[in-house]
């Protein structure tokens, strides 16, 4: 029962990194004691995709006179959207069963556990033990909700987002808490499917770690959706013990309590690391609040051990946990890869209107020292957004006025998330400002908006 690489988790990070080695000439097994694919695939990114593009179609079908067709009143059947949710997961799990298959790599389903003398032992659903050896061994074991003191997980009426995504029948009245990206976004399927949304961060607002300017369109447009945002407020307890809950909120700078009243609270304050009963402790490897402390290319202080993901320091993201994974890989097999720059990671948040960003905000550029030149287009300037009727929003740049670096790009609107990747390039390749400007854009197209925002920073912008 010998390897030469032996991961264990199947999400994003050693999926990836399992069929790179593949690539690589190695022989390799992967341990997973849930589905392939990991939580991503069956229980976050892919899944809640889903949702949110269900919760869109009803929205555009409510709103459909708006774009001159007439249809009879929609209706949203809960059911089947949290069916059609788990139908899509399964399908990509057993994509990666597929690819598993031609990259002729090992499965070995149930829990590992790292040994002495670089072996796993794996515990089947049996309770069966089986030990498998490798030289090189990636705990990729991903995370999971983050539960706040006091307020323990009961999967009833406090619920993660795997309830959130697969509850029995649609509340009438929901408090998040939490207004990070899995907060939003189930805010905005919730909202727009019926359910009354009241959202609680204890931070200054939505998306509180984007730059305020999106933080302020975002609580703006939700407003507008009718999602009601408690900001600067703490939860201080919740009470389950009726039909429903009942959420004590404490304002952080006035100290006011208000008492919600809710069928169900939705815990979404962030991810802890899944590094518990792995066997770490057996190995001497330390951890700091659960995260494994790795160099560059994802060694641990035990030679042979390696780690990517969620389980080591960086932003929990799935695209993050696969470029480890691939790096890591690469570097076990004598290949020389460039670590990776974790300050040009994109960050998408998928609600409606959807968020991304990378790099820099205007206030922490300008913490960093920088002398900076901002430049902002909005949508409703841009025709293609006025013509689908997308006019929220808009493209943020910064630049460092010395040298023209863009120090980051942000951005809040229709289908951003797919427009990010251009301003990832560009910090990559260290082009300027200039540049941007002069790189032809397709008319009409939401993307113009970026290089319109570039010249509105050299006061050259054309349609504003």
């Amino acid at each position: 029962m010998s390897f030469d690489l032996i991961v264990i988790g199947s999400g994003p990070g050693g999926y990836v990194a399992a069929i790179r080695a593949s690539q690589l000439g190695m022989k390799v097994a992967v341990v997973e004691r849930e589905s392939l694919g990991g939580i991503c695939l069956n229980w976050g990114c892919i899944p809640t995709k889903a949702l949110l593009k269900s919760a869109q179609v009803f929205n555009y079908i409510s709103h459909a006179e708006d774009y001159g067709i007439k249809v009879s009143k929609a209706e949203a059947d809960f059911g089947g959207m949290i069916s059609r949710s788990r139908g899509v997961a399964q399908g990509m799990s057993k994509g990666i069963n597929f690819l598993f298959k031609k990259n002729k790599i090992t499965v070995i389903n149930g829990h590992g556990k790292l040994l002495r003398g670089k072996k796993v032992e794996v515990t089947d659903a049996d309770g069966k033990q089986t030990v498998y050896n490798a030289p090189h061994i990636i705990v990729a074991t991903g995370g999971r909700a983050r539960e706040l003191p006091g307020l323990p997980i009961d999967g009833k009426k406090i619920i993660g987002y795997r309830e959130a995504m697969s509850l029995p029948t649609q509340p009438k009245k929901m408090v998040i808490i939490g207004a990070g990206a899995i907060g939003v976004e189930f805010a905005y399927f919730y909202n727009a499917i019926g359910t009354e949304v009241t959202i609680v961060e204890y931070m200054h607002g939505l998306v509180p770690r984007e730059d305020k300017d999106v933080s302020k369109e975002l609580t703006k447009v939700y407003k507008k959706m009718g999602i009601k945002t408690l900001a600067n407020s703490a939860v201080q307890s919740v009470d389950t013990s009726g039909k429903g809950c009942k959420v004590l909120i404490k304002g952080n700078k006035d100290g006011k309590e208000t008492t919600l009243e809710c069928d169900v609270v939705l815990s979404a304050t962030g991810v802890s690391p899944n590094t518990e009963n792995i066997g770490l402790e057996t190995l001497g490897i330390q951890t700091d609040r659960g995260i494994i402390p790795v160099d560059d290319y994802y060694r641990t202080s035990v030679p042979g051990i390696y780690a990517i993901g969620d389980v080591v320091k960086g932003p929990a993201l799935a695209h993050v946990a696969s470029a480890e994974g691939i790096i890591c890989v690469e570097k076990i097999a004598g290949h020389h890869p460039e670590p990776l720059d974790y300050g040009n990671i994109p960050g998408c948040t998928y609600c409606s209107p959807e968020v991304a960003s990378v790099g820099h905000t205007e206030a922490t550029a300008k913490e960093a020292g920088y002398d900076i030149k901002v430049g902002k287009f909005p949508f409703s300037a841009s025709g293609k957004a006025s013509a689908a009727g997308a006019k929220e929003g808009f493209v943020k740049l910064i630049f460092d006025a010395k040298y023209g670096e863009l120090l980051g790009g942000h951005m809040i609107g229709s289908n951003v998330t797919e427009m990010i990747a251009e301003i990832v390039s560009i910090r990559k390749l260290e082009t300027t400002g200039h540049e941007i400007i002069k790189t032809v854009h397709p008319h009409p197209t939401m993307s113009e908006a970026i290089m319109e925002a570039a010249a509105a920073a050299y006061d050259e912008v054309i349609h504003l």
